[in-house]
Order: C-alpha cells, then structure tokens, then sequence
C-alpha cells in the first residue's frame, strides 16, 4: 500500500478545482500533502482563478483562464513557485487557493437589528428592518485573501454575508436620516434608497477586496412601537376624515361626547339620539346661566351702577348720611 501510493504520488499530474460549487469563494486545492510534483499541470476553469502561497505568504496570482505546464510554461505565476521550491524537491509545503472570479448573483440580505431613525415628518422615532438581495465579485484576490479569507482552507458565501451583514445597518441608518423620507415614503423610494446604500457599501467593501452589484431592497418592516404609533396616526387621520365629511371638527367633536356623557350622568337617559339632544339641551342652559352670571357680574362691578344703589339706600334710611358718604367716597377712589 505504501508503494503504490508513493508511485501515484509521483505520477500524479493535473491541479485543478473539479465541479467548483457555486456557494464557495475559495477553496484550497489538497491532496497527498500539499506538495506539487515535477510536470505537473495547472487546469484554470472559465470563471475560476487561483493564487499561490508559499509559507504564509501570497507571493503570486493567476487570472487567464487555460491548461498551464508547470515544468515548462513562462508564466509569472509559476516562474515564482519553481524559485522557492527549489526543482520542485522542497521540504516546504505549498498552497495553491482556487477562487470564484465570476458574479455571484441573488445573495440575500437583511438587517440584523432595527434601523434607528426619527420620522422627519411626524418626529416620532422609527425602528425599521429590511431585506433584499445582492449580487458580489472578487476584485483583489490578494486582498480579499489577506483581509477576509485568513488562510481558510473553504471560504463560503455566507461567511461573507455575516461580515456584510453586520455592517449594511450603520450606512443604511445614515441614509434614513439624511433623506428626509418619512415612514409613509421609504417603500416608494426603495430604489432610491438602494442605490445610496451600494454606494456606501463600494466604499467599505472594496477595502476588503470584493465589490457589491446590484444592491436590491425587496421589503420593509416596523417594530412593534413604531407599528402602534402607526396604527395610532392611521386612526386618528380616518376618524378626522369622517367628522369633516359631517362638516364637523375635532374640537367640536370633543364637546359634543362631553355634553353627551354629562346628560347620562345626569339624568340616565338611554340612547344616543336621546342623550345628543339632552346633552345639547344641558349644554345651552349652561351656556344661559354662564351668559347671566356674566351680566350679573359686569353690572356688580360698574361704578355707576353701585352709586345709584348705595343713593337709592341713603333716600330709602336704610343707611345714614355718615355711612352713605363714607361708602360713595370709597366707590369715587376705585375709579
């Protein structure tokens, strides 16, 4: 068993990234410990690429495409390998990553927390969540290596979408608050709001090594405090809407359930049409006393009025001279 498979290791031939699964970014290509053999032959698939590290450390990229000797062929790529190991006899182990240079299109998104923001129109704080999709693509292999990768021998779509996701909630906050689109408005401009938040994204992302296309936002959601607030405004507008077709207002409104509850307080009477009338009726004989009480005050408190009195007194004997002038002299100062 060992001798057989001491001689297919020295037989063995072609390096390449066999039926690539379309949810793997990089893959590292292992087999019969790392080590790479004399004529051995690099297969580079259409949409595929691959970089070679040599004890930690990225020294080359290959990005064409084809059938590569790796004995004989002037490539870059593997002038590089033959000088560190050595006729290929190196004690060294190489690495050589295989990574997806095509678009990964439809990878989905959604935020992992609410996005924050006070409704500029209503100025009432807003929880929202969405989600979507995106399509990303492999700009820097280098860097997405260094950066994002780590040396992992599998990388995998969604290891990629836990790091986006983690970071699509900040930019999108900021975009909320800086266009002034009020709860009623963000499914309207979703389109609007996507592109801003890819804009945002480039800027982070190409940091990494990789761009995101096509930034999409499918649907939104409303915690539950921002859905009673909703729910609240959404009553309040439907009721308003029904009082002005009664050519009522509000306040109006407000006077008429206050008269109504008072004259079934008061006298117990059944029926809404009933306890309207009695409440309008109770209303105007309140509105009767109140306007009475006001002359009655009005008339206590003219001047005129109290000297004719206090005169009508002192010609009556009800008061003495002494008492009359002392009394007019006091009504005459408050003048």
């Amino acid at each position: 068993m060992g001798l057989m498979d001491g001689i297919k290791k020295q037989l063995r031939s072609v390096i390449e990234w066999s039926n690539p699964d379309p949810n793997v970014l990089f893959f590292k290509w292992s087999e019969n410990g790392d080590e790479i053999k004399n004529a051995s032959k690099l297969i580079v698939s259409p949409g595929v690429g691959c970089i070679f590290v040599y004890e930690g450390k990225v020294e080359a990229e290959l990005k064409d495409e084809g059938l590569f000797s790796l004995e004989t062929d002037n490539i870059p790529f593997w002038t590089t390998t033959i000088k560190l190991m050595q006729a290929f006899e190196s004690e060294h182990k190489v690495g050589i990553y295989f990574f997806r240079k095509a678009n990964i299109l439809n990878v989905r998104w959604g935020t992992t927390s609410v996005v924050k923001y006070e409704d500029p129109k209503y100025k009432f704080p807003v929880g929202l969540g969405a989600y979507g999709n995106y399509s990303i693509r492999i700009l820097e292999p280098k860097e997405f290596f260094r950066k994002v990768v780590a040396g992992a021998e599998l990388y995998k779509v969604e290891d990629l979408q836990k790091i986006i996701s983690s970071r699509i909630t900040q930019p999108l906050t900021d975009i909320l608050a800086t266009s002034r689109y009020a709860y009623t408005e963000v499914d309207a401009n979703r389109e609007e709001i996507a592109a801003a938040l890819e804009v945002k994204l480039k800027t982070i992302c190409a940091d990494l090594g990789f761009e995101m296309l096509d930034v999409r936002i499918e649907g939104t959601s409303f915690d539950e405090a921002t859905e009673a607030r909703i729910n609240k405004i959404a009553d309040m507008t439907a009721e308003a809407q029904a009082l002005n077709a009664l050519g009522i207002n509000y306040a109006q409104k407000q006077q008429l359930e206050a008269l109504n509850n008072a004259a079934k307080n008061e006298g117990g009477i059944a029926g809404l049409g009933a306890s309207l009338t009695a409440g309008l009726g109770l209303g105007q004989a309140m509105g009767n006393a109140m306007n009475t009480m006001n002359t009655q005050q009005k008339s206590e408190d003219d001047p005129m009025q109290k000297l004719e009195k206090l005169k009508k007194m002192f010609d009556n004997q009800l008061i003495s001279e002494d008492e009359y002038k002392a009394k007019k002299a006091e009504i005459l100062s408050k003048m």
